[in-house]
């Protein structure tokens, strides 16, 4: 099994962390081999002071669905510690405030990424680590396992014009890289000037996919639920963008996606002829419980991956959703409100990191002119993402 780095500390007793009042950044994942929780842990250690806890997007229970506002709670019912949000309603209430810091001796970072750009958690990873640079405060990073693996990265990097809390830093939509290692990159290609410890994974190598860790996976978000929907979700959220359900409000989110203006075997027969790499598309319905489309009967398809290894997500969901908008007609619409605290760019492309798809989809381009440039991007991340590699 590979041990994360909330595991290493418990064999070593938290003796790191001795005579020091620490705040904790948690969620429902932050547990050690044994399921047991990383609040629960630390409150039960000699010598170490709980002073807060830190709940991201969803919470610190995870309940909240996505781009829910949480709100503080004055005290954790079973530590006594006082809670802090940091998904609020503003781009401002996503950093931790100064005065929430003082007197800690150390900020703990310990949640599961899952290998996508979208997925927020790193950017609240980033912002309290500059919080935390600011207010003189120990960062700390207990590392754990990317369930896509270390080797395989797909994708764009973020223009400027296009950065947001699903994109705050120029990083490819499937990047290859531990929160830990996000966390070393970030701390100094940005200036943050934290004084930076990530406590790193054992037995992790970069080939290992989620099935290889021996680990059980713990939902980090409500549509989160599975290894195979993260897997699919660095194409798969750009639905988010479009009147398209990404299924939500089923169990098998991210994983089928529909509407009630597409037909089920026109979608997946289109899909089909594109021939991608490692995946195939079979027809399916379904009826949405919440969200888009709540209690309307979607046609639409099912993402089955049949070789994760050559398998590439993100033109997978640029390929979806080309055939949604050109088989919508005109009932297929791009998301017009705002997203992610960010009111003037269509969320769409947010999502992309640029204009480009969208408009290239307006436009009727072929699949391959809707991703050019972004092997580019990739040769120059490359250099990067290896400085700073820790397995």
């Amino acid at each position: 099994m590979v041990r994360t780095g909330l595991d290493v500390w418990v064999a070593q007793g938290f003796s790191a962390l001795e005579g020091q009042r620490v705040g904790v950044i948690v969620n429902p994942t932050s547990v050690d081999a044994r399921f047991h929780h990383l609040v629960d842990l630390l409150h039960a250690t000699k010598g170490v002071t709980l002073g807060a806890l830190f709940g991201p997007e969803h919470g610190i229970r995870g309940e909240a669905q996505y781009m829910v506002a949480v709100d503080d709670v004055p005290r954790d019912d079973r530590t006594g510690a006082p809670v802090y949000s940091l998904y609020g309603s503003t781009f401002e209430s996503l950093t931790p405030k100064q005065e929430w810091l003082r007197g800690l001796d150390a900020l703990v970072f310990d949640i599961q990424d899952v290998g996508s750009r979208y997925y927020t958690y790193v950017y609240t990873m980033a912002l309290a680590m500059k919080a935390a640079a600011q207010a003189k405060v120990r960062f700390v990073v207990l590392d754990r396992p990317n369930p896509l693996g270390l080797t395989h990265v797909e994708g764009n990097l973020v223009g400027e014009k296009y950065r947001s809390f699903v994109g705050l830093y120029a990083l490819p939509n499937r990047h290859g890289l531990t929160a830990g290692e996000i966390a070393g990159l970030l701390n100094e290609t940005q200036g943050f000037g934290a004084e930076l410890t990530v406590v790193r994974c054992e037995g992790l190598t970069r080939d290992l996919w989620w099935s290889d860790t021996g680990r059980n996976f713990i939902p980090p978000s409500p549509n989160m639920p599975t290894p195979d929907t993260a897997l699919v979700y660095p194409g798969m959220c750009l639905g988010e963008g479009t009147n398209v359900s990404e299924g939500r409000g089923t169990c098998r989110p991210f994983e089928q996606f529909g509407a009630p203006y597409l037909k089920s075997q026109e979608v997946a027969d289109r899909l089909n002829r594109f021939a991608l790499p490692g995946v195939t598309f079979r027809p399916c319905s379904f009826t949405p419980t919440f969200d888009k489309w709540t209690g309307r009967s979607c046609g639409g398809a099912f993402i089955h991956v049949t070789d994760r290894q050559i398998f590439r997500p993100l033109l997978t969901g640029i390929a979806v959703f080309k055939v949604c908008r050109e088989l919508g007609g005109d009932a297929f619409a791009w998301r017009a409100d705002a997203y992610e605290f960010v009111e003037d760019v269509p969320a769409f492309d947010l999502l992309c990191g640029t204009d480009q798809v969208r408009k290239g989809l307006e436009a009727g381009w072929p699949l391959e002119k809707l991703v050019e440039g972004f092997d580019a991007d990739l040769r120059s991340f490359e250099p990067l993402r290896e400085r700073y590699a820790l397995y």
